[in-house]
């Protein structure tokens, strides 16, 4: 099968916690479900979903509460990392202990279980792309809570639907304006960079690669699903359709 020119990235969607992960969490099994509820970005593999000829979805495999793929590897570049959630949570999203600080073995073999192999997947993926279009575009997949968390920097209660993420080097302005106008264009309120901003490169290509173009697509939770029973709200559906109808638009006009 020909490479598609776009790669969808979902790193936030698992639930998974293995049980050599689940060993070194410290909360009861009742608070990580609360967690997990709290932190996950629910059904974003659903809403993102287009065909496999038009986008490669790479997925994290197990929660971010295991290991969180959209962190720098290395917690003294990682800003997260001052409030204990740096690629390795030692904290939860209120602030309480989630794990102890694990041990340099204990590390290594998670990143080399999970992170490793997550990003070798999206960097060939990207690969795949640039050698056969030379050009890709990722779609950085996510959602946030309808009311800010207490880690978060931005605590403005007022939040809009959609979060437009952008980087300086790998989303050029015409590709952050047609989401915006595609997302008002639906009745949607859209914000640039707030309350989440940048989106997610491979290392590889990070600030080399023009090529590579990014953008992160982050979706208000309280459209689309009920965040207190993780149930999916009756407009779901409508919601994945525009969030697909906005994906073919911005995956189309790479071919343009």
């Amino acid at each position: 099968m020909n490479a598609p020119f776009s790669v969808i990235h979902i790193p936030h969607a698992s639930t998974v916690v293995p049980a050599t992960a689940r060993s070194s969490i410290t909360l009861s099994d009742e608070e990580l479900q609360q967690e997990l509820l709290t932190m996950t970005d629910h059904f974003t593999d659903e809403l993102f979903r287009v065909s496999e000829n038009l986008a490669k979805a790479v997925k994290f495999p197990v929660s971010r509460l295991v290991v969180d793929p959209e962190r720098f590897v290395n917690d003294r570049d990682e800003p997260m990392a001052a409030k204990g959630m740096g690629v390795i949570y030692t904290l939860t999203s209120s602030g309480q202990p989630l794990r102890k600080a694990p041990s340099m073995q204990d590390r290594d073999e998670l990143l080399s279980t999970y992170y490793f192999p997550h990003h070798l997947r999206l960097t060939q993926q990207v690969d795949a792309a640039l050698a056969m279009h030379d050009r890709c575009l990722i779609v950085d997949a996510h959602s946030f809570p309808a009311r800010p968390l207490p880690y978060e920097a931005y605590q403005d209660p007022d939040r809009c639907d959609i979060c437009v993420g952008t980087d300086p080097f790998h989303t050029p302005i015409w590709l952050a304006d047609l989401a915006i106008h595609e997302f008002r264009n639906r009745g949607y309120r859209v914000e640039v960079n707030r309350p989440f901003g940048g989106s997610l490169v491979p290392e590889k290509h990070y600030r080399q690669d023009k090529r590579v173009l990014s953008i992160m697509i982050e979706v208000n939770r309280g459209l689309y699903m009920d965040e207190v029973s993780g149930e999916r709200l009756a407009a779901f559906d409508a919601v994945a359709a525009n969030l697909q109808q906005v994906l073919l638009t911005l995956i189309t006009a790479m071919y343009s």
